[in-house]
């Protein structure tokens, strides 16, 4: 796997409680275990190498000081409502890469539909094209559910659903 592969993937992060409080690449994983700010609980199986140093790569991280967590929000990005809707067209519901998605109005721009969490839903191209300009009832066509902004418990059924490719989550996860 290349080293920029591996530095993607994703890495649990959880309080100094060891309660789970988000998902990071592997990158900034590595770089708060370098800075002492966190510790490794749990490694995958890769590493990445410098001239001087092997380094695993962690699957899970653990925040050496505890860290208050104030209501979450997430900011409005096409990668946070993708999550969301965990790369699922909402009207088709297939499941598909991110660079197979488009983001979808709800309420199209040109009927002075927001860019908000509560307008916006992944939606493959096949579906945006056959939705154009209109409404989802006008064009017959059903969400599979009305969108939400991000919430912590959003966060935690993304966690989830990530944990399921990677055992070692589980048990931070309580499943």
């Amino acid at each position: 796997m290349p080293s920029y592969t591996r530095l993607q993937k994703a890495v649990l992060v959880l309080n100094a409680s060891y309660e789970p409080i988000n998902v990071c690449a592997a990158r900034r994983a590595l770089v708060l275990v370098l800075k002492g700010i966190a510790a490794a609980e749990e490694h995958g199986t890769s590493a990445v190498h410098s001239s001087r140093r092997t380094v695993r790569v962690p699957s899970v991280i653990r925040l050496l000081e505890y860290r208050r967590i104030p209501h979450q929000t997430r900011a409005l990005s096409r990668k946070n409502i993708m999550m969301r809707d965990r790369y699922m067209c909402q009207y088709c519901l297939k499941t598909l890469p991110a660079g197979e998605l488009t983001l979808d109005h709800v309420i199209p721009r040109s009927r002075a539909g927001e860019s908000a969490w509560e307008n916006l839903v992944a939606c493959c191209h096949q579906c945006n094209n056959r939705k154009g300009s209109r409404t989802p009832e006008e064009a017959g066509m059903k969400l599979l559910r009305q969108p939400k902004p991000f919430s912590l418990h959003t966060s935690r059924q993304l966690m989830r659903m990530l944990g399921k490719s990677d055992e070692q989550w589980r048990k931070y996860l309580f499943y």
